[in-house]
């Protein structure tokens, strides 16, 4: 399972032309489900992602997470995350999850930290979509379990 976090100052995801999720400072999450995930990774990665310490503290130092900093997350599935890359000239998928399972755990992802206390906004599996948003920093990290 992949995780590309991204520090954000504004995020949103437009589906047809019709905003479905939206946040102001926070992390833009993008997730890659892969075939042999398991809810035990999902709650790992979700830790990692809502305890990485992207955001600045009083001193100018990246030493807040997403809660300390007052942020939310915009949650949004992207399965050319797990694709596999190392030959050729076209991404093969054969290690992303299939759909229903990838669905599964995107929605146990967001559902799981919601539990933790925090604001989370949503793409819409599946869909189309248009990603916008303004990188604070740049700020950018893959993180993996």
């Amino acid at each position: 399972m992949k995780a590309l976090i991204q520090r954000v100052s504004s995020a949103s995801v437009t589906v047809e032309q019709q905003q479905v999720g939206a946040i102001n400072t926070g992390l833009l999450v993008l997730l890659g489900v892969e075939k042999d995930d398991t809810e035990l990774q999902l709650k790992k990665l979700a830790d990692k992602v809502l305890k990485y310490r992207v955001f600045s503290d009083e001193n100018g130092k990246m030493n807040l997470n997403v809660q300390q900093a007052g942020g939310a997350l915009l949650v949004v599935s992207q399965f050319t995350l797990a694709a596999d890359t190392n030959s050729g000239l076209r991404p093969s998928f054969s290690t992303a999850a299939v759909p229903e399972t990838a669905l599964k755990l995107y929605q146990d992802f967001v559902a799981y930290c919601r539990s933790c206390g925090i604001e989370v906004a949503t793409g819409q599996f599946g869909a189309d979509m248009q990603v916008a948003l303004v990188n604070n920093g740049p700020v950018t990290f893959l993180l993996e379990t």
